[in-house]
């Protein structure tokens, strides 16, 4: 069968990809192995998810769910203390200010609806196997159905939004793991554990383990929070290998965590996951092209995996489109994409890195530079494609600040071999 483009996944990713492209009147074909809806961590929305939301017409739809809302994130040491919350709104003077605690089996339910109400041919189900070549160029994929019949999709363009299994970067050898944010993490859900009062109701609380790592508690729908924490492998590992015992014994290492989750009851399974942080040696190859967590994955302690999901969806479909439209969708026609998209992760990369550093504090760091607050706030909420020189000149006082990763770039063959 032959489409304009072919997204492999159907996550937030793929279907902003898919969206976009079909709203601009591209035959395209979603292939997600699952059925929808499916579980998924990664619940809590930054607020400059709102603009690639609204682009593909998700707005008034979140509005009316029952996700509840996010106005800020705070912090918690590691005595238990909590900070003042960041407010989004103090910074930023948009309805985007308020955000949202997402189920991600509903929102990506929501997402995958909306691409085929766009008019993409979405197939459940479906798992791609390989991709198809023609003297180097991908030109489309093999995949087997749910009845396993093996089927062929043919494209000028594919693009791999297959999250952080990571179907091309896989095959292709081209994972490359963060030489320091090499975490995991351990999760489960709680019953009416607490929630903060008033506007913090539906706040994003990190909090501090000492030294090693740091908890997420997320209020979700149905009075479920969401609750993990994160630190280096060998750490949790070094006592016992049972998630349950590792959760729990660092839930007792924080007064703030185990005050709030006493008052509810843990239910389900405990979860982990690991290789936090890698990125692509490649965002692309002629005729295709890598989005999401396929292309780039990032600890998520300033929860920026979603946001980089729809933002590098929807600027990826604007760049297939222009190269469809060119008549050349070599893998150099994704160099200005790969650029833009990294230039965003780098700025919350070195975010990151300031967090775990030991000698660095929010607190300390703003009551020397005061006037850096609103960067500060601007790499919070996701407003991340900007110049943020000045902002980790100024943090390099107080932590080392990573250099730039050279990887990301498109695959390009020489210009003899091109001939």
């Amino acid at each position: 069968m032959n489409y304009d483009a072919i997204v492999v996944g159907g996550g937030p990713a793929g279907s902003t990809t898919a969206a976009v492209l079909a709203m601009k009147g591209r035959r395209v074909a979603v292939l997600e192995r699952e059925k929808f809806p499916r579980y998924h961590i990664g619940e809590s929305l930054l607020p400059y998810c709102y603009f690639p939301l609204e682009r593909i017409g998700m707005i008034d739809r979140i509005k009316a769910s029952h996700f509840p809302k996010k106005y800020s994130v705070q912090f918690v040491s590691t005595e238990g203390k909590l900070s003042v919350p960041f407010y989004f709104f103090q910074h930023m003077k948009h309805e985007a200010s308020m955000t949202w605690q997402v189920l991600r089996s509903e929102f990506d339910q929501m997402l995958l609806d909306n691409a085929r109400e766009k008019g993409a041919e979405v197939i459940e189900r479906i798992t791609a196997r390989e991709l198809i070549r023609r003297d180097g160029t991908v030109t489309g994929v093999k995949a087997v159905d749910a009845s396993g019949v093996e089927r062929e999709f043919h494209a000028p363009v594919t693009i791999d939004a297959t999250g952080r299994d990571a179907f091309s970067v896989s095959r292709n050898g081209w994972k490359l793991r963060d030489p320091y944010l090499n975490k995991i993490a351990v999760w489960t859900y709680y019953k009416g554990a607490t929630r903060d009062p008033g506007l913090d109701e539906g706040a994003t609380t990190v909090a501090f383990v000492p030294e090693k790592g740091w908890f997420w508690y997320i209020p979700l729908p149905d009075d479920v929070v969401s609750v993990g924490v994160v630190a280096e492998k060998d750490y949790l590992y070094s006592e016992s290998r049972d998630l349950e015992t590792i959760f729990q014994r660092e839930v007792r290492k924080n007064k703030w965590v185990e005050d709030h989750v006493s008052a509810g009851k843990q239910f389900g399974e405990y979860r982990v996951t690991g290789e936090y942080s890698y990125r692509s040696r490649h965002c692309s190859e002629d005729g295709m092209v890598l989005v999401g967590d396929a292309f780039a994955f990032l600890d998520p302690v300033f929860s920026s995996g979603v946001f980089l999901a729809l933002r590098s969806g929807e600027l990826a479909a604007d760049a297939v489109d222009a190269a469809l439209t060119a008549g050349d969708v070599s893998a150099g026609r994704f160099r200005a994409y790969g650029a833009e998209v990294c230039e965003g992760i780098e700025a919350m990369r070195r975010l990151v890195y300031a967090f775990y550093n030991a000698n660095f504090s929010f607190k300390e760091f703003l009551t020397e530079f005061p006037d850096m607050k609103g960067e500060l706030t601007d790499c919070l909420i996701g407003n991340l494609f900007k110049d943020f020189d000045p902002l980790f000149a100024a943090m390099a006082k107080f932590a080392a600040v990573p250099a730039p990763l050279a990887h990301g770039t498109p695959l390009e063959a020489a210009p003899a071999l091109r001939a």
